[in-house]
């Protein structure tokens, strides 16, 4: 690696430079400029910063979660769908709250539009269009970056969130293969290289996206449509809390548009096997491994042969467009076959195609090797976040952004680690098992991946995490306001709960529908809630009352309520883990030498070195008798260190 010269071989300096301006990128610049550094933003196009690579949507099944959790932070996400939904649908409302999931389809050029100008109001961030070449050393840690321009700056850290353009290669079919980090964007390989030659392993994944249509060509007609449901919910807290959002209000947000859903049947599916060898992953141009919670269609229909259909969804890409997303057919099939394939599919049998689909290789760097704050081991000062780390979703690369941006800059000023629990976070469950577990195929989160789902829910990311943010700095004043505002209003939804009585006559036509008994008198509305398929929201306007309350606040009130003794149950639980997981463990110690562990738990806590006690517990093969006697080894150690 390049050693600095001189300061002044530099063109500027930073406290925290970060390469690459996706969801990853530019979450992390964010964090470390809220947390008092200087930050420089280095991309290959200034024009894609915040570009939605592949969906245009944002949240899901944890990943709304995490979302919401970033936007805690003072993150980007969060406000820039809000400025750019075109569909809002709260997922899995018919099931318990820890698995609700908030998602949004964006309008892809406003989402990109709202990131930079957010990104923008940051004075202490740079943007720096250039690709980069190498990075800077000063001995053994990192010094800064030299670009394929000549141009060098300095910094005291820096965060690399290259997504897919690591020595990236795009197929489509088996004869065609284009080096590239996405369609119609160059790879990055001098950095890779570099990053080999000083010791990191470098693996590879692959991933796909689907083919995009002309709206203009389909035939809605007999196709499901699947409306928005934005009028009672926002992704941020941060925009809007001086006017908070009343029931039916859907005013903040550009118009909203419908998505439809179709189904690949018998006909397409015939096709796909037939030209299963032209496929770039079936024919043999890619070995490396794909997602296995988002497969490519060829996948189904290897995996699944027995499907009599596959859902799809037609997603619109903005209001400027009439291109559509293809959700559901990610493939690698060459693209006449892509064409055919698409005109079996109900209502796209005069369909034309506006991008071919491909599947993309890409360089990672499995995340053991990084710390419980995403540094690199290797190389101080170096930081990962995003698909680097083996990772896949929009929501994942924000959320190790944030670790990573806000670690560095406390890093550089010599503060104190942000180290978030299992218990705290998804951004903790993402962390930890990245760190602790690594990976071996994309990794993606699920709410089955937390053990306190149900304490960590999208509904109180605030409350959560927000004294952890203001113990950190991170807001200004109105935010601040804003923040003890939405509080006072959860607080203010519970007491009205608590202190106002529904009658029979006012709650028996809603009880009437849940299959429960009917009241024989006037009760607390908080009693009632408790009953299932019973809504605090439907319970206030039967009773007249809390019009004034913002509609989170009450479905946060709602939920604390509807299940205040499981709650308990697993914040206890979450206080004991966080009591055990706290230990620290010596960086040299000696695990092969603890006779009390068996093998297997010495030899896995010698190659992770987990850095806690949580850690330890979440490797797999170390068991909880292991983590006893290793509490025992620790204590008696202390002692002897304690009486010598």
């Amino acid at each position: 690696m390049t050693v600095v010269s001189s300061p002044a071989a530099l063109e500027a300096s930073f406290d925290v430079l970060v390469v690459g301006a996706g969801h990853a990128g530019t979450e992390a610049a964010v964090a470390a400029a809220r947390a008092g550094a200087t930050v420089g933003l280095v991309t290959s196009a200034l024009e894609t910063i915040g570009q939605m690579s592949c969906n245009p949507a944002i949240g899901g099944v944890a990943k709304g979660t995490v979302v919401r959790e970033v936007d805690a932070l003072g993150g980007l996400m969060g406000r820039a769908t809000d400025l750019a939904m075109l569909q809002f649908r709260m997922l899995n409302q018919g099931k318990g709250p820890a698995v609700w999931a908030p998602r949004a389809q964006c309008d892809r050029g406003l989402y990109r539009r709202a990131v930079r100008t957010l990104l923008e109001q940051h004075a202490a961030i740079h943007t720096i269009q250039g690709t980069v070449a190498q990075l800077l050393l000063d001995g053994e840690r990192v010094a800064g970056l030299e670009t394929l321009e000549g141009r060098r700056f300095g910094a005291r850290a820096v965060v690399l969130t290259t997504g897919t353009f690591g020595r990236g290669k795009l197929h489509i079919g088996t004869s065609t293969q284009i080096a590239g980090g996405r369609a119609g964007e160059s790879a990055n390989t001098h950095l890779g290289e570099q990053l080999d030659a000083a010791g990191l392993t470098t693996l590879r994944f692959k991933t796909g996206t689907p083919p995009r249509i002309d709206g203009r060509s389909v035939h809605y007609a007999g196709l499901q449509l699947q409306p928005s449901e934005v009028e009672e919910h926002d992704w941020s807290w941060s925009h809007f809390w001086d006017t908070p959002r009343r029931f039916g209000d859907h005013t903040r947000h550009p118009e909203q548009l419908p998505c439809w859903i179709t189904f690949l049947e018998g006909d397409g599916k015939a096709l796909i096997t037939t030209h299963l060898h032209e496929s770039a992953m079936y024919g043999g141009a890619i070995a490396s491994q794909g997602p296995r919670y988002c497969p490519s269609v060829e996948d189904k229909i290897v995996k699944f042969p027995d499907a009599v259909r596959h859902q799809l969804f037609l997603e619109p890409e903005g209001h400027d467009t009439t291109e559509l997303y293809v959700n559901g057919l990610s493939t690698s099939l060459p693209a006449p076959v892509q064409l055919a394939v698409l005109r079996t599919v109900p209502g796209l049998h005069d369909v034309r195609v506006t991008r071919a689909g491909y599947a993309i290789e890409y360089d990672y760097y499995p995340p053991t090797q990084l710390d419980t704050t995403l540094q690199s081991r290797a190389i101080a000062g170096l930081w990962f976040a995003g698909q680097v780390n083996g990772t896949t979703g929009y929501e994942e690369a924000a959320g190790q952004g944030i670790v990573a941006g806000l670690n560095a800059a406390r890093w550089v000023h010599e503060r104190e680690p942000v180290i978030l629990g299992r218990e705290t976070s998804y951004l903790g469950v993402l962390v930890d098992d990245l760190v602790t577990r690594g990976v071996d195929e994309p990794y993606r989160l699920f709410t089955s991946r937390s053990e306190f789902r149900l304490t960590v829910r999208q509904d109180n990311a605030l409350s959560r995490l927000s004294p952890i943010g203001a113990a950190l700095s991170l807001y200004d004043a109105r935010e601040l306001a804003c923040i003890e505002a939405r509080a006072a209003a959860v607080r203010d939804a519970r007491a009205v709960a608590e202190r106002e009585n529904i009658t029979p006559a006012q709650a028996d036509p809603l009880l009437a529908g849940t299959g429960t008994a009917p009241l024989a008198h006037a009760v607390r509305i908080a009693e009632v809630v408790k009953r299932q398929g019973v809504t605090l929201p439907a319970l206030f306007r039967a009773a007249g009352v809390g019009a004034e309350l913002p509609v989170d606040a009450v479905i946060s009130a709602e939920l604390e309520l509807k299940y205040a003794s499981y709650l308990e149950k697993e914040r206890k639980a979450a206080d004991r883990l966080h009591a055990l997981g706290g230990l620290r463990l010596p960086a040299g110690f000696d695990y092969l030498g603890l006779r009390t562990l068996s093998m297997e738990a010495r030899q896995k806590l010698t190659a992770r070195r987990p850095e806690t006690m949580a850690q330890a517990a979440s490797i797999p093969g170390v068991t909880p008798s292991d983590l006893q006697n290793l509490v025992i080894e620790l204590e008696r150690r202390r002692r002897v260190g304690a009486a010598g």
